[in-house]
């Protein structure tokens, strides 16, 4: 059994969707401006506590000591 796909978010779980090969191009648009629609409306209320989230996710994983430079 192959391994499951990871999603952008990170997750290895959740519903499974595949967009049909068969759609137009309006209706990739239209699924498009919804999608940006939600973004927005979600980025309205919860902007604060998202941007917080981000800043934790790309945080670096290990503090180095003061004076040291980074191994890379």
């Amino acid at each position: 059994m192959s391994p499951t796909p990871l999603l952008p978010s990170g997750r290895r779980y959740g519903l499974p969707f595949v967009v049909p090969e068969d759609w137009t191009p309006e209706q990739a648009f239209a699924v498009f401006e919804l999608l940006e629609d939600l973004l927005a409306v979600v980025t309205d209320f919860y902007g604060c506590q998202l941007h917080e989230k981000l800043s934790e996710r790309r945080a670096p994983c290990c503090d180095t000591p003061k004076g040291e430079n980074p191994p890379f």
